[in-house]
């Protein structure tokens, strides 16, 4: 094999090193045009289309995907596609963002006549003010850098970065003028860990009726083990004759009373049980019980309803197979 002597570290520091200069660059851009393009799609009765070819069309699909993820309806049309029939998804209430750094790429400008005929108000992205793109739309913000990180200064690099950051600087401005939340964002990615741990709740997840673990106040200890053995949750609630919640007993309890010797077929429950225990109600989001269980150091919580009957109960196991851990 033959011996590299080159210093690819080098060369990746550099490279890091103008794309940060050209990031850096871009506080000038967040002028009075990016306040324009903000109420723009602020305003959107529609949706926003984002266009771009090449390089530019896979950062505007970023662009579009993550407008659409943080409350502004948003998709990305190629516009190659675009000139044979997908500008039929183009509607007169949408606004468009086209993306190209020359701001002169010919597949996009063969589309602008019929943007224009709809009516929509376009945003452009481009490196070029003064370029045909930048002239023809209603408003542009600037993404130019000084220099590329390809020492050819030929494959888009600090200019694909540039517009992926003031993309995400356009998406981020709007997430937080509509007041979009967590629970918001949650609500568009259910399907992934992040949705899990935002919408879940204990009712969705928590043992209910039967499979709850409840032994009366007045029962054995021995008696109190065979309902955690049949429940395997690791614990029992322990309830009074209005079946309301007095205590709970868990694994950790049992161990301290075999330290203790204490006999456990002639000793009652309500002797050993803990009274202070922490409880759930059932629409208490998962994410939350996780971190009440971790900060409290405990393994399972007993959820009860207003009145204080236990309804529910689920472990640290349960929170596993549910994704929230």
């Amino acid at each position: 094999m033959k011996q590299v002597t080159t210093d690819f570290r080098a060369l990746g520091n550099e490279v890091l090193s103008i794309e940060q200069q050209a990031i850096a660059g871009l506080h000038q851009y967040i002028d009075e045009s990016f306040n324009r393009a903000c109420q723009a799609m602020f305003d959107c009765q529609g949706r926003v289309i984002v266009i771009g070819m090449g390089k530019s069309g896979h950062i505007g699909g970023k662009i579009a995907a993550t407008l659409a993820s943080t409350g502004t309806p948003a998709f990305f049309v190629h516009p190659g596609e675009a000139s044979h029939g997908d500008l039929g998804m183009v509607t007169d209430n949408d606004v468009v963002i086209a993306i190209s750094n020359s701001g002169e790429t010919v597949e996009l400008l063969n589309i602008i006549p019929v943007i224009k005929r709809l009516g929509n108000t376009m945003i452009a992205m481009t490196g070029n003010p003064q370029s045909t793109l930048a002239r023809l739309a209603e408003v542009h913000v600037c993404i130019k850098v000084d220099q590329e990180a390809c020492p050819l200064g030929l494959a888009p690099t600090a200019s694909t970065t540039a517009t992926l950051v003031m993309g995400d600087a356009l998406a981020v401005a709007l997430l937080k003028a509509r007041g979009f939340t967590a629970d918001d964002f949650a609500l568009s990615h259910p399907g992934g860990s992040l949705g899990k741990r935002l919408l879940l709740r204990l009712h969705d997840i928590m043992h209910t009726g039967e499979r709850v673990p409840v032994t009366p106040i007045d029962a054995l200890i021995s008696e109190a083990l065979l309902e955690m053995s049949r429940k395997g949750l690791g614990m029992t609630a322990i309830v009074n004759d209005d079946r309301q919640l007095a205590g709970i007993f868990t694994d950790g309890d049992l161990r301290r009373i075999l330290d203790q010797r204490i006999d456990v077929h002639s000793t009652s429950i309500n002797t050993v049980m803990t009274q202070s225990c922490i409880t759930a109600n059932a629409d208490m989001l998962a994410a939350e019980a996780l971190k009440l269980m971790q900060d409290r150091k405990i393994n399972g919580l007993i959820v009860v309803d207003e009145a204080g009957h236990p309804c529910g109960a689920m472990n640290m196991h349960d929170l596993l197979q549910a994704g929230v851990v």
